[in-house]
């Protein structure tokens, strides 16, 4: 089964992980990092600031991003 990893730009849990997690594909791999972004997501809205953004990725074994989700907060003039 295919490995990944987390990457998280900003906050408490940024970085790389440093254990992969093993998915059965690519689908699983997705599922997984929805369900780990909602769970994060709350805590990550209430602390972001105006014209910032957040984002995780999953890696693939290369440390290639293969899946991303953001979060931005944007001033609109």
């Amino acid at each position: 089964m295919p490995l990944y990893f987390f990457r998280i730009s900003h906050g408490r849990y940024s970085g790389v992980s440093d254990h992969p997690s093993e998915f059965a594909d690519r689908d699983a791999a997705w599922t997984e990092m929805k369900s780990v972004c909602a769970n994060l997501l709350g805590g990550i809205a209430r602390t972001l600031k105006q014209d910032a953004h957040w984002h995780m990725e999953l890696l693939d074994e290369t440390r290639k991003p293969v899946f991303r989700i953001r979060l931005m907060g944007e001033t609109l003039d």
